[in-house]
């Protein structure tokens, strides 16, 4: 998922501010935050179909997992911001890390207790945590310098969120993935202590990962303590414009741009949290070859974003909008229907279509809203529900199927017709009469 902030109000850096600083290290710390919540989002989709085993789980169940995330962020999406305006961005950005660093080490009574709940109240724990850095650091790396390089650096931060789509399910597979699962007959012929040993020790391999996560938070929670940070003056939108909360619904393309939204972060969520399973399932491959090649799913993600970007340059973003959701459609439908090394690979060209629909959607969405831009930002970003919610749907198609994993891809693909339907029409901006 491409980086948000639920942040109200536009930011600048005092001139005096920049003058002899050293804005280097302030820098290399941010992009450490974008780092980490991206390895944070992208180690779901290993601890999903490891917490389904160790806790024996249904499909549905076990996508709960994405559920305790994405609704901390939908909760926190206001929250956040009304404590970034209080406390300021320093001090913000320690309250996440602090937050985010005690879900990660509840991980280890979780594990111990074998408890799902436990691990899901962490889950939501890390998401609270994650959602407040996201909302103070993607706008202090906007201002962190020369304001004509603002969209330089917040690329390059964003980077390190790309990279962790790589390293995240990387480092999953070799620390969590243990490559051995039991059939359920398997389970039931063990006996009773015997089958409670196994599954916490499948259960504790996520204390070592999560436990250092903890620690490294909490590390760069102390750097950011005791390194002074350039301060940053806050000019918030109350002050400038005049839009309000719920009159933005007035515009049709902001309100096609929400649903558009809601159902593209589902449908992402959807692939990266059932990859495993369907490459398994579905190509054959087993549980730790299938996390490598998640792996690979994310260098794809990350290079489409590249492609996608140089293509846009040429091609009418809602054209390309719907090109690219009409190919991810396809793919979703193939992987339906075939069997073996070929899944994977629609997997991965899934990835790489999917790669610039986010930023894409949301700039379709928030177009020519002029003083409505800001408070329909909070509405696009509060559309991330979704991927709270479609995967849930998904892991029912997928139980009601008997536990086949290729018939829970028609929920993907229900999703991408709707973003077909934004590119073609749904982004258009209409005129709108106002009552007097």
């Amino acid at each position: 998922m491409a980086n948000i902030s639920s942040s109200a109000g536009s930011t600048v850096m005092e001139e005096s501010e920049l003058k002899g600083k050293n804005l280097l290290l302030p820098f290399v710390l941010i992009c450490s935050l974008f780092f980490l919540w991206g390895m944070v989002h992208n180690t779901d989709g290993i601890l999903i179909p490891h917490l389904k085993k160790a806790c024996q789980l249904s499909n549905a169940q076990s996508t709960l997992v994405d559920t305790a995330v994405y609704l901390a962020y939908f909760l926190m999406a206001i929250p956040a911001g009304i404590l970034l305006k209080k406390l300021g961005y320093k001090k913000s950005i320690l309250v996440g890390l602090c937050l985010a660093a005690v879900g990660a080490a509840l991980f280890i009574p979780a594990a111990n207790a074998l408890t799902y709940l436990g691990f899901l109240g962490a889950l939501f724990i890390i998401g609270c945590g994650i959602a407040i850095l996201e909302t103070a650091a993607n706008p202090y790396a906007a201002v962190l310098g020369d304001p004509a390089k603002s969209t330089t650096r917040l690329n390059l931060a964003a980077a390190f969120n790309g990279l962790a789509a790589m390293v995240g399910p990387l480092v999953g597979t070799i620390f969590i993935l243990s490559g051995k699962s039991l059939t359920q007959a398997q389970l039931n012929k063990m006996p009773s202590a015997s089958r409670t040993a196994y599954l916490l020790h499948e259960a504790s391999s996520v204390k070592v990962p999560y436990g250092t996560l903890a620690a490294v938070l909490l590390v760069v929670a102390f750097l950011f303590w005791i390194i002074k940070l350039p301060e940053i003056k806050n000019v918030t939108k109350e002050q400038t414009t005049g839009g309000s909360f719920l009159g933005t619904l007035r515009h049709k393309h902001l309100t096609w741009g929400v649903i558009a939204q809601f159902f593209y972060v589902g449908a992402q969520t959807c692939v990266i949290s059932f990859f495993i399973k369907m490459a398994i399932q579905g190509g054959g491959f087993d549980e730790k070859t299938a996390g490598y090649y998640l792996a690979v799913y994310g260098a794809f993600f990350v290079g489409g974003r590249f492609v996608g970007t140089a293509i846009l340059q040429f091609v009418k973003a809602s054209k390309l909008l719907a090109i690219y959701a009409a190919a991810a459609a396809l793919l979703c439908g193939i992987t339906i229907l075939i069997q073996g090394v070929f899944v994977v690979y629609c997997l991965w060209g899934i990835g790489f279509f999917m790669s610039i629909m986010f930023p894409t959607i949301f700039s379709l969405g928030i177009d020519g809203l002029g003083e409505d831009t800001a408070p329909a930002s909070s509405f696009m970003i509060m559309s991330i529900v979704g991927g709270a919610i479609i995967p849930y749907i998904m892991g029912m198609v997928v139980d009601l199927s008997h536990d086949r994993i290729q018939p829970g891809y028609i929920i993907p693909l229900l999703c991408f017709l709707v973003i077909i339907y934004f590119g073609l029409n749904g982004y258009k901006i209409k005129k709108h009469l106002i009552a007097e």
